[in-house]
């Protein structure tokens, strides 16, 4: 019988502990709530540090969620070397996640950090080789650079996925101007027109190869 009650006392102990951990589990979850609420109230009204405060009073250096908010928060502040941190740790938390990493590169591009987007840009490829997004973006890094070679494989990249994108199919067509390929060009403006049949930037291109 003492034994039976021992085993009571240490499962009711048990019962407690998980309660009361739930308890504040609960009350975590809706302080949390209220901050991110606060955050976007603040964003939509341009108070951006205004948010950032809110977010830092239950700030938790091991939440994903914080970390990338506080990230994007801060970016919008203005705070460039902060939002990297912040978007840095979140990248820490989840390796394998690229919407942190997309987050990243808005501060590195206003620092003019060209070299960390497209590696940022690259280790999302590696995660998600069709990404078009980063397929896209690396290539109009390279054709800024007029390093035209490369960026075609990434807008061929984009077509392959997306034959009929407005955006990808005009960048290839340019791509394939600026490489002296001008069959493959006038075919890809043509189809540029068919998407935005009084797009400018497509009818100066068959202009030109005209």
């Amino acid at each position: 019988m003492e034994y039976v009650r021992r085993v009571f006392h240490i499962l009711l102990i048990h019962a407690v502990f998980i309660f009361a951990s739930g308890e504040i589990m609960a009350q975590d979850y809706g302080k949390l709530r209220e901050a991110f609420s606060k955050s976007y109230e603040y964003e939509y009204s341009g108070e951006y540090t205004r948010a950032i405060e809110s977010l830092k009073t239950v700030y938790d250096s091991d939440s994903y969620e914080l970390n990338l908010r506080l990230g994007w928060m801060n970016y919008l502040a203005g705070f460039f070397t902060e939002s990297l941190a912040y978007y840095g740790k979140a990248i820490d938390l989840r390796p394998l996640a690229i919407q942190a990493r997309f987050g990243i590169v808005y501060p590195a591009s206003a620092l003019g950090n060209w070299e960390s987007v497209k590696s940022q840009y690259n280790e999302i490829l590696r995660i998600d080789p069709q990404n078009s997004q980063a397929n896209y973006r690396l290539g109009a890094i390279y054709y800024g650079n007029e390093d035209y070679a490369t960026a075609l494989r990434y807008f061929e990249k984009v077509v392959n996925l997306y034959p009929f994108d407005y955006d990808g199919l005009l960048m290839y067509a340019w791509t394939n101007l600026k490489l002296g390929k001008y069959r493959e060009a006038e075919v890809l403006f043509n189809k540029v027109l068919l998407h935005q049949p009084n797009d400018t930037s497509a009818l100066q291109g068959l202009e030109m190869i005209r």
